[in-house]
């Protein structure tokens, strides 16, 4: 008699995890088609710079971020409800970082590790 209870209990908890993971599976397209990819340039130099970056993006938001040392080329995929390309860019400038749309204040990028120190262009 226990071990049928035992078995029941089991399997009503399977199916209870199994009716959970289908309701995630089917509200995943919905989240996935909102979702924008966008690829930009900026600058740095190193692993420390391509770190700072993709954590600085994803703690503006962004749910995927891949920056390239030898392009300097940032993909990152983000909820347009939620930030845009021009918050990404300005927060990427705040921490010292040149976008193509934005140069990072001069204070900052001195206070950046010398190894992440890259060649500014003029802009603005």
């Amino acid at each position: 008699m226990k071990t049928l209870r035992l078995f029941i209990a089991v399997l009503f908890a399977v199916s209870l995890n199994l009716q959970a993971n289908t309701v995630n599976q089917n509200s995943t397209p919905a989240a996935v088609q909102s979702a924008k990819t966008e690829t930009f340039k900026v600058w740095g130099k190193c692993e420390m710079c391509k770190a700072r970056i993709e954590k600085t993006v994803r703690a503006e938001g962004a749910a995927n971020a891949d920056w390239n040392i030898k392009t300097q080329m940032l993909t990152v995929t983000y909820d347009p409800s939620k930030t845009s390309k021009d918050a990404l860019s300005k927060k990427l400038a705040a921490v010292g970082h040149d976008t193509e749309k934005y140069k990072a204040p001069d204070d900052i990028y001195a206070k950046l590790p010398s190894c992440c120190h890259y060649e500014r262009a003029d802009k603005q």
